[in-house]
């Protein structure tokens, strides 16, 4: 008589223990979904901003193509030959790194410097700060333009201060010379891109902890020797971080040599990415314009590996 009875108490207690496997499995899936769905947006933007256009890069190299007929023919590594025998695209590949890596060295050196000034006068530097972050604000193209005006001989700004000192500066054309007009060109460079670096670095000054400060000064520590054992460990991270960004802002520079040189005199002030304009929009040789991007693809990952490796390393240290 008590089987019949002991059957039909098993029978719930069974059924309430698959129902939460059904529920679990129900929300498991449930879960799944919608973190595809928000995944999706991400996927899809890296799809069509990535790429694609990689797979476009890659597929142009090799083949015969022109700005309004791409891929006519297949012509294999033709297009990378043509452009590594080019003495003038090679010579723009050392051109970019070199300048890419001096005005981040220069950028990374001063943003430093105008953090730890801006950081040691916070309460009365509000007008400061807000001036020199004005060129980060402005267009590239508007500070290509004032860079000229600033380095023309017929009354602009350095020929009226060196006029003003008594230096004929009637002869005195930077942006004309093969010797100087790159330089000229990364003083603008380095100009508008230093406030990033300031910001960044005066943010991790900020965050640093006053007390450990205060600590190293009561033990006699001021000046270079605090800046060195205290202040630049806690900040170094954040500067290497900062010239990694900054060297990759640099090597795709082109804004600037436009409006100021547009790559001359001669090649002088060339760099890459205004070849690969001149090649593809004005020579409208898509294929070759593809073949040295993705060269510049290769100098850019070799240009940057040993700075990602030394920012890994710092962060990990610190």
């Amino acid at each position: 008589m008590c089987r019949p009875s002991g059957r039909r108490s098993l029978a719930p207690s069974s059924a309430t223990a698959v129902r939460p496997r059904r529920s679990l499995r129900i929300s498991s899936r449930h879960q799944a979904w919608a973190h595809r769905a928000l995944v999706a947006p991400s996927a899809l933007a890296v799809l069509v901003l990535g790429a694609y256009p990689l797979a476009f890069l890659l597929a142009a190299s090799i083949s015969k193509s022109s700005l309004g007929a791409p891929f006519q023919a297949w012509v294999g590594t033709d297009n990378f030959e043509t452009v590594l025998a080019d003495a003038d695209v090679v010579a723009s590949l050392w051109r970019t790194a070199g300048y890419a890596v001096a005005v981040s060295v220069a950028s990374v050196i001063l943003g430093v410097a105008s953090a730890l000034a801006l950081h040691r006068g916070t309460r009365s530097g509000s007008i400061v700060r807000t001036v020199l972050l004005l060129p980060l604000i402005l267009p590239p193209v508007v500070v290509g333009t004032l860079w000229k005006l600033v380095f023309n001989p017929g009354g602009g700004l350095l020929a009226t201060v060196l006029g003003a000192v008594g230096i004929d500066a009637s002869g005195v054309a930077p942006l004309s010379s093969t010797t100087w007009a790159l330089p000229a060109i990364g003083l603008a460079d380095v100009w508008e891109w230093t406030p990033l670096v300031t910001l960044l670095v005066f943010a991790a000054l900020l965050s640093q902890d006053d007390e450990v400060r205060e600590a190293a000064q009561l033990d006699g520590a001021h000046g270079w020797a605090l800046f060195r054992s205290i202040t630049l460990p806690s900040i170094a991270g954040v500067v290497v971080a900062a010239f990694l960004i900054r060297l990759i802002i640099a090597l795709k520079a082109f804004d600037l040599v436009f409006m100021m040189t547009s790559g001359g005199p001669g090649q002088s002030s060339t760099l890459t990415s205004y070849v690969i304009y001149q090649v593809a929009l004005k020579e409208f040789d898509v294929g070759r314009a593809a073949a040295i991007t993705l060269v510049l693809a290769v100098v850019v990952t070799l240009v940057t590996l040993p700075v990602v490796a030394l920012t890994r390393r710092v962060q990990r240290d610190g």
